[in-house]
């Protein structure tokens, strides 16, 4: 099973990465300035809230330990999900006189100033999974969101004939990630009149705030006819609560969380079906990768926005690891030793 999916996701992975090379070639690369190294690296930890943000620190910080030869130092900080504080925490690894930082904006527009101040200090700034209200930053490396919320929007509007009533499950508003993705999902949904979005819920991508938000809707509205996840746990959540409810499944979309991929996996021979489309959290050692690439000198490119790899009904198998705790992330470059020493109980 370990082979046949790392497999599968280094496939994704040359996808993404042949992607990339299309979509960045028309566009001007930066290059930094060209500096000795080890250097010193500063990461903001935006938020511990869900496994998989937890996870995303975790492949920063196994990154970091294969780069001992270029990394002199590293500066770990952690927002808990505040501007304010990602604000602070970066002003200072500034003081600190790091080399490159790389974070997770927890706002588009509190951090841009911040970013443009370390920008014009001469650090580089590497923005990871989220964006800022600005250009001045080195590079951005992300999924594309927008993308994100419109492939299962679209799944699920094809499931339900292009009628029905949907609930949308959101993660932390503000971030550029939810509102993309969102956005996405109601461009979509205004090409079916006879989709409507009869109720939408903040659960910070979440699984026990999901659950409680679902059991809400579901009270709220005898008629459910699809529920658009822009998360994995969150899906989990809602499932559990569709069943404590005594109402029928209906289709979910998702993301690669592990606990939901094995249920989706046993709930599909009783007609289940799902979508999940995948931000993976490697996204943060391929920041470092850029990161380290710009110190040296090299050109990068500014904005490395990936397809989102999607796992549909026919590959749900060769991603669901029973032998894995639920709260692993099937995008993952962890061993599986670092993923259960991560997610033990």
């Amino acid at each position: 099973m370990k082979k046949r999916v790392f497999l599968v996701v280094a496939v994704l992975l040359l996808a993404s990465a042949a992607f990339v090379c299309a979509a960045g070639s028309a566009e001007k690369g930066t290059a930094a300035k060209n500096t000795k190294g080890p250097w010193t690296i500063g990461y903001d930890i935006y938020f511990l809230g869900n496994s998989w943000s937890v996870q995303l620190a975790e492949e920063f910080k196994a990154a970091a330990a294969l780069h001992k030869d270029q990394i002199k130092n590293v500066v770990i900080t952690e927002s808990g999900g505040a501007a304010d504080k990602e604000i602070a925490n970066v002003e200072d690894m500034m003081a600190q006189k790091v080399d490159a930082i790389i974070l997770t904006p927890d706002s588009p527009s509190a951090l841009a100033p911040v970013c443009e101040k370390a920008m014009k200090a001469g650090i580089v700034v590497i923005l990871c999974a989220a964006k800022i209200s600005s250009d001045q930053y080195t590079s951005l490396v992300t999924v594309d969101d927008t993308e994100f919320g419109k492939a299962g929007a679209e799944w699920l509007a094809k499931k339900l004939n292009g009628k029905g009533n949907v609930i949308a499950l959101n993660g932390i508003p503000g971030i550029s990630v939810n509102e993309e993705r969102f956005q996405g999902a109601k461009d979509v949904f205004a090409k079916y009149p006879g989709i409507q979005i009869v109720g939408a819920a903040a659960a910070d991508w979440d699984y026990a705030k999901a659950k409680t938000a679902t059991s809400d809707l579901l009270q709220a509205n005898p008629v459910i006819d699809g529920v658009w996840s822009q998360g994995g746990a969150m899906t989990l959540g809602a499932i559990e609560a569709f069943q404590a409810a005594n109402r029928k499944l209906v289709p979910m979309t998702a993301e690669d969380n592990n606990g939901f991929l094995k249920v989706w996996s046993k709930l599909k021979p009783q007609g289940f079906e799902s979508i999940a489309v995948s931000k993976p959290t490697w996204l943060s050692a391929r920041s470092l990768e850029v990161a380290l690439d710009a110190l040296s000198g090299k050109t990068v490119e500014k904005n490395i926005i990936l397809p989102p790899p999607v796992i549909t009904n026919d590959t749900v198998d060769k991603f669901a690891r029973p032998d894995l705790p639920d709260s692993f992330w099937t995008q993952s470059r962890l061993s599986d030793a670092q993923v259960q020493k991560l997610f033990s109980k």
